[in-house]
């Protein structure tokens, strides 16, 4: 998509993200003061901007030399279906090209998504997670 500059970094402001998440209705974006926390402690976050407005980010975390996890992919639905999810990820393989593994915590009905920019599914293994909001 013409107009959107991708950006390496970890430095946001709460409305920036309590914007992206709850256009995606993530209930993280209730938090933005603990989000702001959350970008500086990953390993890497890439994220898009139209002008000033954060309109999508992927961010990950690693042991420094085998595995990442994608912990999360967001596009504000307003530019959605326009490559810049796909342009993300692009930028968090190839940032971790020289890892054995890449793994993506996801969603049954985001599976095909990531299939789309080049994953696959593990045929003998599922996503397990333990979640609580914590208030």
């Amino acid at each position: 998509m013409d107009g959107v500059i991708y950006k390496n970094t970890h430095y946001f402001s709460k409305k920036q993200l309590k914007d992206l998440f709850l256009s995606v209705e993530w209930s993280s974006g209730h938090f933005p003061d603990k989000l702001v926390i959350a970008m500086k402690n990953f390993d890497i976050v890439f994220s898009a901007w139209v002008g000033e407005e954060l309109v999508g980010l992927v961010c990950a975390m690693d042991d420094g030399i085998m595995n990442a996890y994608v912990h999360y992919l967001l596009v504000k639905p307003d530019y959605q279906l326009k490559g810049i999810g796909k342009e993300l990820v692009k930028r968090i393989t190839e940032h971790y090209k020289d890892y054995m593994r890449i793994v993506v915590v996801a969603y049954d009905d985001e599976v095909k998504f990531y299939e789309y920019c080049g994953f696959e599914k593990a045929e003998d293994a599922s996503a397990m997670f333990i979640t609580k909001l914590w208030t």
